[in-house]
């Protein structure tokens, strides 16, 4: 598998890669002298390294060299998201993707999803897995405030909404469990590598 690296200051390099839970999973099996972090992305993989140890030629060189493996081996668990479907947007999604609201609903909760990584808010997880009959563009004008626990989908990804904030996905339903809790440990409910399966329950 072909990957591009792109050096990142002095302590990190960037891997570009089709595969990135795969690759990453490798990445920590082999567990190179100098690895501090692996921080995935969409498309990307940031490798932080300790310039101590390592550097970016001695690691590019080992980078270049990984095979991606099924990401499952590096489980981070699963967790079950109880959600009401009652979204501002659930009609919508449902016209423009020729769905009823029911089969919407049976599509979303009964995929599998993964974490493939967090950004955008702490907490804030991109689940890859959605059916691609779900695949739709986020909103042409963002909401100023979305509540915490919304549900909410956009391109080929789910998520949920850790705090309020701006937003622009499309919004199918809300759930109580805190996805980004500071006061536990680790807060992050959904670390990427976490199987999530969404659950339907009546309001």
């Amino acid at each position: 598998m072909t990957v591009r690296l792109l050096p990142c200051g002095r302590r990190a390099v960037l891997v570009e890669t089709g595969d990135v839970l795969g690759y990453q999973a490798a990445l920590a099996e082999l567990a190179p002298d100098g690895v501090e972090e692996l921080v995935p992305a969409a498309r990307t993989l940031l490798v932080r390294f300790d310039p101590a140890v390592t550097d970016a030629g001695r690691l590019g060189a080992v980078l270049r060299e990984v095979s991606p493996v099924d990401s499952a081996r590096a489980d981070a668990g699963e967790v079950v998201i109880p959600v009401v479907y009652d979204g501002e947007d659930l009609a919508e999604v449902a016209a423009e993707t020729g769905l009823s609201i029911g089969a919407l609903i049976a599509r979303h909760s009964g995929g599998s999803y993964v974490s493939a990584f967090c950004g955008f808010a702490p907490g804030f997880a991109y689940l890859s897995g959605s059916d691609p009959a779900l695949h739709v563009s986020r909103r042409s004008s963002p909401r100023t405030r979305i509540p915490p626990g919304s549900v909410a989908i956009a391109g080929e990804y789910s998520a949920i909404y850790p705090s309020a904030s701006p937003g622009g996905w499309r919004l199918l339903g809300r759930t109580d469990v805190p996805v980004w809790d500071v006061e536990r440990d680790p807060p992050n409910l959904l670390p990427p590598g976490t199987r999530v399966r969404f659950t339907a329950v009546p309001s």
